[in-house]
C-alpha cells in the first residue's frame, strides 16, 4: 500500500512517486481509488503513471469517480487504465417507514435499533412551508415543531447526513426518514447516522410526503428488518458512478466496466459514528473507491491464472465476458429502474469465473497505444510527456481512436461509411469456429467481415472488420448495439456505442 492522498487532497506528484516505487517494487496490479478530473492524457497524472506500469507489464484499475448520474463526468479514461464503475449486490440492510395509513417503504439503514419502540409517532415534513427546512439544515428548525417527531429530510442541498440528524436530534426529532433526489432515483445506502434513521428512494419520499400532506395526524414507525439477502434487482448501476461518454477520448468507449460499490463492508483506519465510537474499525461503505478494488483483486486472480496474459489481455477478458443482465434475467437497470446504457455500465457486470475462460482475447502493445495517441493530434512533445520516450508521429502510423485493439466499439459516423479492424487471438480451445452476431441499432447498419473466425491452434490471430453506416436520417443522438463472437463454447461480446452526426 502507498500513501498519496492527505487532508489536501491527492496530487499528481505523490501519485506518480507511489506508482514509481510501485513499479521498483515489482507488483502486478495497482488498484487507485482516487478520483479526479478529465483533462488530456499529457496532463493527466494518473495516465502518465498508468502508462509507465503497463510499459513494465503491471495492471491499473482506476475509480471512474463518483459525479454520477450526470453525462460526461468520468475520470481515468486513459485506455491502458480499467475504468471500473459501481453496482449494487443482492444484500440490503433493510428499516422500512410504516406509515399510519398502512404503506410500508423499504429503505436502508447500517444501524439495527432492536429497542426502537414499535408504537406509531407523528411524522412531519418542514419542507411543506420551508425550502431550507426542507434540507434540514443547521438550525432550520428551530421554528418547527418536532419534538417527539418523525422528521423527513430531502437530501443534497450542501447539507451533509450527519449534519441534516444533528439538527433534527438538536430541535428533539425522535427520527429522520432521509429521502432521495430525483436525480438519485430509487438507490439507497446503509448509513451510520446519529438517530435512528431509513434512506428513502425517490418515488418513496414522494408517496410519504403525499401521504403527510393528506391527513391532520400523520404517523410513521420505522422498523428496522436487519440484513436481507436475495435482492433480484441486482446488480443495478449506481446513481453516483460516473457516467460516459469520455470527454478526453471520445473514440474509446469509458466506463469499461462495472462492479460492487454499493453498500459494501470495509475496514477503516478511523473511528465511525462521527469519530465518537472508537471500538468499531469497519463501516458500510460505497463508492468506485469501493468497486475498483473488487476489480483489481479479480485481475490478480487472472494474473495468478495466466501469468503470461498482458494488462490489455486481462482487461478485454474481463470485458468480453461481462454480464448484462440481473438476478432475474433483466437486463441491468439504473437508479431510475430503466435499462442502463454503455455510458454507465461499459462492458457490464464482471463475472469473475467466465474472465479466466474468455475464448477470444484483445490484446495491445505499448507501441499502439502510441499510434492512437499520434491519431489523437497531440504533438510529440505531448506524447513524449506521456509515454516518457522521444516520439515522431510523422515516422510511424497514426491510428483513430476506434482503431484501437480495443475490447469494444465508440463511434461517431456521419454519413460515410466507416470501417474498422479488430484482431481476435484464441486463447480457448485450440480447434474453435465463431461466428459472428450482430445486435443492430436504429440509425446505423453494420456489416462484418468476415462472418466466421475458424482457429485451429492456441494464441493463434484472425482479423476482421466492422462498417458502419448511417441509414435513415437520425443524427444528433446516441445509439449502442453488439457485435458478438459466438462458438459451440463461448461468447465474445464486443458493445458498441455510436453517436449519429
Amino acid at each position: 500500500m502507498y500513501k498519496v492522498c492527505s487532508d489536501s487532497g491527492c496530487s499528481d506528484v505523490d501519485t506518480l512517486a507511489a506508482i514509481d516505487a510501485a513499479i521498483d517494487d515489482g507488483v502486478d496490479v495497482l488498484s487507485l481509488s482516487i478520483g479526479g478530473y478529465t483533462a488530456p492524457f499529457y496532463d493527466d497524472g494518473m495516465a502518465i503513471g498508468a502508462f509507465a506500469a503497463i510499459q513494465k507489464g503491471i495492471f491499473m484499475s482506476a475509480s471512474a469517480g463518483n459525479d454520477g448520474p450526470l453525462s460526461a463526468t468520468l475520470s481515468n479514461v486513459a485506455p491502458w487504465i480499467l475504468t471500473v464503475g459501481a453496482s449494487t449486490h443482492d444484500r440490503k440492510i433493510v428499516a422500512t417507514a410504516v406509515l399510519g395509513n398502512g404503506q410500508e417503504h423499504d429503505g436502508e439503514s447500517v444501524f439495527h435499533y432492536t429497542d426502537f419502540p414499535h408504537t406509531l409517532f407523528p411524522l412531519v415534513y418542514p419542507g411543506l412551508l420551508d425550502h431550507e427546512a426542507a434540507q434540514c439544515s443547521s438550525e432550520s428548525l428551530n421554528s418547527t415543531d418536532v419534538k417527539g417527531k418523525v422528521v423527513v429530510c430531502n437530501k443534497g442541498g450542501g447539507v451533509t447526513r450527519l449534519e441534516k440528524g444533528q439538527t433534527v436530534k438538536d430541535a428533539g426529532g425522535i427520527a429522520m426518514v432521509l429521502v432521495n433526489l430525483e436525480i438519485d432515483g430509487h438507490d439507497t445506502f446503509a448509513y451510520i447516522d446519529i438517530l435512528p434513521t431509513t434512506n428513502v428512494g425517490y418515488s418513496a419520499g414522494e408517496m410519504i410526503k403525499a401521504y403527510i400532506n393528506s391527513t391532520s395526524t400523520p404517523l410513521t414507525r420505522i422498523r428496522f428488518k436487519g440484513t436481507m439477502i436475495g435482492f433480484k434487482s441486482a446488480p443495478s448501476v449506481s446513481s453516483f458512478s460516473s457516467r460516459g461518454p469520455s470527454l478526453a477520448s471520445p473514440g474509446i468507449a469509458k466506463p469499461d466496466i462495472i462492479g460492487p460499490g454499493v453498500n459494501v463492508l470495509a475496514a477503516t483506519h478511523v473511528s465511525v459514528e462521527n469519530k465518537t465510537c472508537t471500538n468499531w474499525t469497519f463501516n458500510i461503505v460505497s463508492g468506485t473507491s469501493i468497486s475498483c478494488p473488487h476489480l483489481s483483486g479479480i485481475v490478480a486472480l487472472l494474473k495468478s491464472a495466466h501469468p503470461d496474459w498482458s494488462p490489455a489481455t486481462i482487461k478485454s477478458a474481463i470485458m468480453t465476458t461481462a454480464d448484462q443482465f440481473n438476478l432475474e434475467g433483466q437486463p441491468i437497470l439504473d437508479q431510475r429502474d430503466l435499462p442502463a446504457d454503455i455510458f454507465a455500465t461499459g462492458a457490464g457486470h464482471v463475472n469473475p469465473s467466465k474472465a479466466s475462460d474468455p475464448g477470444l482475447i484483445y490484446d495491445i502493445q505499448p507501441q499502439n497505444y502510441i499510434q492512437y495517441l499520434c491519431g489523437l493530434g497531440y504533438t510529440d512533445k505531448q506524447i513524449g510527456l506521456i509515454v516518457q520516450q522521444i516520439v515522431k508521429c510523422s515516422l510511424q502510423s497514426s491510428i483513430p481512436e476506434a482503431e484501437l485493439n480495443y475490447p469494444s466499439f465508440s463511434i461517431i459516423l456521419g454519413p460515410r461509411t466507416q470501417n474498422y479492424t479488430r484482431t481476435a487471438t484464441n486463447v480457448g480451445d485450440a480447434s474453435s469456429t465463431y461466428v459472428v452476431n450482430i445486435t443492430q441499432m436504429q440509425g446505423v447498419h453494420i456489416v462484418v467481415e468476415p462472418t466466421t473466425l475458424v482457429f485451429t491452434k492456441v494464441n493463434q490471430r484472425a482479423t476482421y472488420s466492422v462498417f458502419f453506416t448511417q441509414i435513415g436520417g437520425i443524427t444528433g443522438r446516441f445509439v449502442q448495439g453488439v457485435v458478438s463472437w459466438i462458438s459451440n463454447k463461448y461468447v465474445v461480446r464486443s458493445p458498441i456505442s455510436v453517436k449519429l452526426e
